[in-house]
């Protein structure tokens, strides 16, 4: 039996875990109220003023009686210190490929990723062979790599279903070092973070000191990662300025004061809850308040270091390091602090409105670690979270579609148009992708936009594609906008055919088809 199932499900509101539905509610009717105030005071007709007043009341009680509309969204985390270990051949029990509902996220971060100088070179010119594992398990599933950053051995991935690209916007990624007092990237953390329909979101990937007697240098080395690490992006320049704000990785902290016979005794009885108390990571947060604002599910897996490799045998080494929750994944929900019942004020500011009309609850579905692995002398942990939020919007700034019939014997045609202005730049570029695609640069070809001027929002712009650069066999096919300011797609069309070329059989690519036979 999953232990984690008799566990109850973790949640936590954008909006304050402490705030009951009901004060909310009042707040933000005392806000409309504050404003239809306002509106009175400065029309000019009774007509208009009426007309204000009927508006605004509705939206107060629609507020107050109504439940907001939301969608759920899947996020799928892994943590896992491969210890410089090749993939496994098999990593789908690893992601939940076939859970219900489906996953519409999957951020994966690593440690020790083989980073010695000549491989790290390697992998700089090419994918490195986890990204590659990662890829090819989830791009036929409909998934593609939005991004990713390294920093030697800490590899953090971020993947989405291909209906959320135009959704996920201002794309940044960053890193700090704290290996050798900040000169070196062995310990420290890699960073992305992104907007997605309109929620600010980060995850931080950290490799923390190892040792058992390094309990505040952890401590003080993410402590430094938070406080310093920088993005560049007004609203959110720091890891807990976003709505939400993932933590996670090899926290390197151990379980205190317990011997190698009582931990291993506690683990094989499946009396993990004798551990909790003295579990480093536990103490901690009791201690600094910069950690209770962080939130984790109950440890109801075995601790996940150190075994022997290709087994589920705790360290048989001479060094017989003990058992520890090393590998960890936390999450932040930025604290908010509603008006008090006096300040007027501060009520009818458009921040607080802003931030109600659009809550974030986050609920954790599952927090476990998967066994069967044993490449590392680590086990990877999972988290499932559901993610539930209001869109603040669901139309994609770029509308983008083929024209007639696509084929390598005539040159295609292609629409675009801006829906919304943004930051776009004649840099920008119309990417054709294969379905199943791996990642925004895996494109069959591209061509860029109009290249004069920048266009008029809502201006129909038609660009034409070489023949020469058409595929010449069939296959099925979208277009994506790719905005070079945002560093993502913002806009992507419907699936679409391109027909098989006569240029196909002349070149030899298929058979000559003579009488019905292939040649």
């Amino acid at each position: 039996m999953d232990e984690f199932t008799s566990s109850p499900r973790l949640r936590s509101d954008s909006t304050g875990s402490s705030t009951s539905q009901g004060s909310r509610s009042k707040v933000l009717l005392r806000q409309r109220l504050s404003q239809l105030l306002t509106c009175i005071e400065d029309m000019s007709s009774d007509d208009e003023a009426n007309e204000e007043v009927s508006r605004t009341l509705d939206e107060a009680f629609q507020l107050c009686g109504c439940p907001i509309p939301t969608d759920t969204f899947r996020l799928h985390m892994v943590t896992w210190n491969v210890a410089t270990a090749e993939p496994p051949e098999d990593i789908t029990s690893l992601l939940q490929l076939d859970v219900q509902p489906s996953t519409d996220l999957y951020v994966i971060g690593l440690q020790e990723v083989n980073a010695t100088p000549l491989r790290f070179i390697s992998d700089m010119l090419m994918e490195d062979s986890w990204s590659h594992a990662f890829m090819n398990t989830l791009a036929p599933r409909g998934f593609v790599k939005v991004t990713s950053i390294r920093m030697q051995g800490l590899l953090l991935l971020v993947f989405a279903k291909q209906i959320h690209l135009p959704y996920i916007r201002n794309i940044q990624t960053t890193y700090t070092r704290t290996g050798i007092f900040g000169y070196w990237g062995n310990k420290g953390g890699v960073t992305v973070r992104f907007s997605f329909y309109g929620h600010m979101v980060c995850f931080l990937n950290c490799h923390l000191a190892a040792h058992v007697n390094y309990t505040l240098q952890r401590v003080d080395e993410i402590e430094y990662i938070l406080e310093t690490q920088e993005l560049d992006i007004d609203d959110t320049p720091h890891v807990r300025d976003h709505k939400l704000a993932f933590w996670f990785g090899d926290l390197n902290f151990r379980i205190a004061d317990h011997g190698l016979h009582f931990l291993r005794s506690s683990i094989n009885k499946e009396r993990l809850n004798l551990l909790w108390d003295k579990d480093q990571l536990t103490m901690m947060k009791k201690k600094e308040p910069f950690l209770q604002e962080f939130e984790e599910g109950p440890l109801n897996f075995k601790p996940t270091y150190k075994f022997a490799r290709n087994s589920e045998t705790y360290d048989t080494s001479g060094k017989k390091r003990k058992p520890a929750w090393t590998d960890r994944i936390l999450w932040r929900i930025k604290p908010k602090v509603l008006p008090s019942e006096d300040d007027d004020e501060k009520a009818s500011t458009s921040t607080y409105d802003e931030l109600d009309e659009y809550p974030l609850l986050v609920t954790q579905n599952k927090y476990t670690s998967d066994m069967s692995y044993g490449v590392s002398d680590h086990k990877p942990v999972i988290a499932i979270f559901s993610l539930e939020l209001r869109k603040c919007f669901a139309t994609p700034l770029v509308h983008i579609s083929p024209l007639g019939e696509w084929s390598a014997d005539q040159d295609a045609l292609l629409n675009y148009t801006i829906q919304e202005d943004f930051m776009s730049s004649t840099w920008d570029w119309i990417g054709l992708y294969k379905v199943g695609f791996k990642s925004v640069f895996d494109y069959e070809t591209f061509v860029w936009v109009r290249e004069k001027e920048l266009p008029e929002t809502k201006e129909v712009i038609q660009i034409s594609v070489n023949k020469d650069k058409v595929p010449l066999l069939f296959g099925h096919y979208v277009l994506g906008y790719y905005s070079t300011n945002l560093e993502s797609i913002v806009g992507l069309s419907a699936d679409f055919q391109i027909l098989e070329s006569k240029r196909a059989a002349m070149e030899g690519l298929v058979p000559e088809n003579i009488n019905g036979l292939n040649k």
